[in-house]
């Protein structure tokens, strides 16, 4: 007779050392905006992926684009104030 294993030290194998970590957490937060951004742009896309696009489409695609590259230059402009040293220009 075969011994079914159990795989609960498998499954059950991450401890707290393994959940992100307050600085990780932060920086996903201090993402979010072009993440979302990002899902919004994705969504304009899909919608035109079964049919013929219309004006209207290709003014919400552009939008979508539009907010991605804003909350992108917005991300990049809040990291590198943050990261001057001593408030130096």
């Amino acid at each position: 007779m075969n011994h079914i294993v159990t795989v609960q030290d498998a499954v059950t194998a991450f401890a707290d050392f393994m959940e992100p970590t307050n600085a990780e957490l932060d920086a996903i937060e201090h993402e979010m905006p072009v993440v979302l951004a990002d899902v919004e742009l994705l969504d304009a896309h899909i919608i035109t992926l079964d049919r013929t696009p219309t004006e209207l489409d290709h003014r919400r695609i552009r939008r979508a684009r539009h907010r991605a590259l804003a909350a992108r230059a917005a991300l990049v402009n809040r990291t590198a104030t943050a990261s001057l040293p001593g408030g130096a220009a």
